[in-house]
């Protein structure tokens, strides 16, 4: 337990790393810069910082304890399985970028629009920032992580609670420590306009996350999703327009009433369409992953080819997850390792988690993994099939494979 509590923490450390968290990083590093030269608000952030992390976490970590008592087989990044979290991210996202492109202000007083935030703003955002963060991070698994994860869901609830929050304390570590031991503050320029700059630029990696989602959301329910998150996208930045008018009026003392009431009306136009993605229809993206793959998996397909003398390499993947799009491309999808899966004769499967699949799910716990991605190579005489690494290389990849034939020749 000791082993996966601190595999859990050094997890939650390096998944600060991990491309999926690099958008809401950019919000912490604008909390960090705010308040460099203002030492106690900045440790107060800190602290808001990790409970909106923590309380967020034993809040997802609660939900899927609660889903796996209830016999579903859920795993780590579960909620990304639902087109309608999706789309909420999206709009969170891309509220965010609005609010660092200055359209609109959060948490501020009629005398500060246009500042830089007020102390409560500051705490409740820092809290917002945390949470958002953890969520985000679910679709990553980073090296040490996955094996903690896949040891708590297999042990009774409290055991599971004390892994997820020392993975939660690992990944709110850093920014916490920066925020009570400012050794950055020295070399940081005096606060002035180019703050302003910074905030506009750190708006652009939020809206490669919003792309980034609204291309899942279309893989996981379809064009009609994709026109109406497209639509919804449009009227929460109209509404964002309206508010930031409201908001400038009343700072000159002028009516706001109209504006904020348009703001409001254009924000429940945006609900239909949220509402009716429950009901999308899933696109192809199965028969798509089924055409790359030789053999459509499923535990019947490999219980009835294992061992045939032949190797299998099982994907275990979703568009959600970062991490597996990135190996997809930088290893499997290369032609060093499409030559090595023809000369070996390996039989290639996908098994796609982007929407429910209970089987995956129960694979995944099968070997000890609470989420994604998973790379499984099944030797050729049917032996114990070998868990490949999180990160891939074509090396490591071509190496498995040559293994896994190599085994089935001396059979």
């Amino acid at each position: 337990m000791l082993t996966a509590i601190a595999a859990a923490f050094l997890g939650g450390l390096i998944l600060n790393l991990m491309p999926c968290v690099f958008p809401v990083i950019s919000l912490k590093a604008l909390s960090l810069l705010r308040h460099h030269d203002r030492p106690a608000q900045a440790r107060a952030e800190g602290v808001a910082f990790l409970l909106g992390v923590v309380v967020t976490m034993m809040a997802l970590v609660g939900i899927l304890l609660l889903a796996r008592a209830g016999g579903s087989s859920v795993g780590w990044g579960f909620q990304l399985q639902s087109p309608l979290v999706i789309a909420l991210l999206i709009l969170v996202m891309l509220g965010s970028a609005l609010n660092l492109f200055g359209l609109f202000e959060v948490g501020l007083s009629v005398q500060r629009v246009g500042g830089m935030g007020g102390d409560r703003g500051g705490l409740t955002g820092s809290a917002l920032t945390g949470a958002l963060a953890i969520i985000v991070a679910t679709p990553c698994s980073a090296p040490f992580m996955a094996s903690a994860v896949g040891y708590a869901l297999t042990q009774p609830p409290a055991v599971s609670l004390i892994i997820f929050f020392s993975l939660a304390l690992g990944f709110a570590a850093p920014f916490t420590l920066i925020s009570f031991f400012p050794v950055l503050a020295n070399v940081l320029p005096a606060p002035g306009a180019w703050m302003n700059t910074l905030k506009h630029g750190l708006a652009f990696p939020m809206l490669g996350a919003v792309g980034w989602l609204i291309w899942v959301l279309e893989r996981q329910a379809g064009s009609m999703a994709l026109a109406a998150i497209l639509a919804c996208c449009l009227l929460l930045s109209f509404a964002a327009w309206l508010y930031g008018m409201a908001q400038k009026r009343r700072m000159m003392g002028k009516g706001h009433l109209a504006l904020h009431l348009a703001t409001v009306a254009f924000l429940l136009l945006a609900v239909p369409p949220l509402i009716n993605l429950k009901a999308a229809a899933p696109v192809a993206d199965k028969a798509e992953a089924s055409q790359a793959a030789a053999v459509a998996w499923t535990p019947q397909n490999v219980e009835a080819i294992k061992g045939q003398g032949k190797p299998i390499l099982v994907n275990f993947t979703a568009s959600w997850c970062i991490t597996c799009q990135v190996n997809d491309r930088t290893s499997l999808s290369t032609q060093a390792v499409k030559a090595a899966m023809a000369r070996t004769d390996t039989i290639y499967m996908v098994a796609d988690s982007t929407n429910y699949n209970p089987d995956v799910e129960q694979a995944l716990s099968d070997f000890g993994r609470g989420g994604l991605p998973l790379y499984v190579v099944y030797p050729a005489d049917g032996g114990k099939p070998v868990v490949l690494p999180q990160v891939l290389t074509p090396n490591i990849v071509i190496s498995a494979l040559d293994r896994a034939t190599e085994n089935g020749k001396k059979s």
